[in-house]
């Protein structure tokens, strides 16, 4: 046989002749089955032949066997015609959001109880659809989101912020608590009053990472008439909670935070002063409302209702 001159070019109906003429091994039963007459098949099988450079089927007047190019090639031709076949449904699918790709970024304090949550419970909805996390902070996030490299994230702010073009929903809201290193004097109450907390050094995230967080915190210090003494600054809520384990300071985290069982750090909820309340945060969902997709309208309908 010559070589193959264009086998890109060899068309699913000729493969299914072949799957048929392989399974009949007799012209004429196969010709029936794919409803044409014999002569036309065997040009077809001819044609595939030459276009492939191997001969398929060894032909006698009595007979038609697989010629050993043939039945290495069948198990694999069955297959992309199961595939091709499936491809309808698929498209189908894409098109209605059911599956393919997420980009979710998430701040690392969901990642302690909500966001395990909800991967199982979305993945036992939309098992088609994968998920890829991307673990990072609320500016980071907005860079990806405005360069369209994630779909949506999840981000921690203060009560009422929302991020300028970009929707959102609020999934959670929980009050701040105080990581003290375990053997402070304060840790031995449920309770601490934040008027004892006000003078002792701070480990906080650096104002561009939370800023309207960072602000809430400042602003019951200024409340009475302090300046917080900041000891040490870290971009994680871990690495925050383990500079509290060594003694550098206090924190102020998301009562979610507490899931992080460190040795040397206990949680304590705070008592409020001259009626200011301790500042609570909130966790939202964000993505651009010009690229929602299918797959991520999903997923904000979950996020919704789980919130709800």
């Amino acid at each position: 046989m010559s070589e193959a001159k264009n086998p890109l070019r060899i068309e699913l109906r000729q493969w299914r002749q072949f799957v048929v003429l392989s399974e009949e091994l007799h012209f004429g039963r196969a010709a029936a089955r794919l409803h044409m007459t014999q002569p036309p098949l065997t040009q077809a099988i001819a044609g595939l032949e030459q276009a492939l450079g191997v001969r398929l089927f060894e032909r006698t007047r009595r007979s038609v066997a697989l010629a050993p190019a043939a039945a290495a090639l069948l198990p694999g031709v069955r297959e992309l015609l199961a595939r091709a076949q499936g491809l309808p449904a698929l498209a189908r699918a894409a098109a209605a959001g059911e599956t393919g790709r997420l980009r979710l970024a998430f701040v690392s304090t969901v990642g302690f109880e909500l966001l395990p949550r909800w991967v199982r419970a979305f993945r036992q909805r939309w098992p088609q659809i994968a998920l890829e996390l991307i673990e990072a902070t609320g500016d980071v996030q907005l860079e990806l989101l405005a360069r369209g490299e994630v779909d949506a994230g999840m981000v921690l702010h203060s009560p009422g912020f929302q991020a300028p073009g970009l929707a959102h929903a609020r999934i959670a809201s929980e009050p701040l608590v105080v990581a003290l290193p375990e053997s402070h004097p304060l840790s031995a109450h449920d309770r601490v009053g934040l008027t004892a907390l006000l003078a002792e050094p701070l480990v906080i995230f650096p104002r561009r990472i939370l800023p309207t967080l960072h602000d809430a915190i400042f602003a019951l210090y200024h409340a009475v008439d302090r300046v917080p003494l900041v000891a040490q600054e870290a971009i994680q809520m871990q690495t925050i909670v383990n500079l509290v384990s060594a003694g550098l300071g206090i924190a102020w985290v998301p009562q979610s935070v507490r899931q992080f069982q460190r040795p040397g750090v206990v949680y304590r909820g705070v008592r409020p002063v001259r009626g200011r309340a301790v500042p609570a945060c909130e966790t939202s969902l964000v993505w651009r409302a010009e690229a929602v997709s299918p797959t991520l309208a999903h997923f904000v309908e979950f996020a919704r209702t789980r919130a709800a």
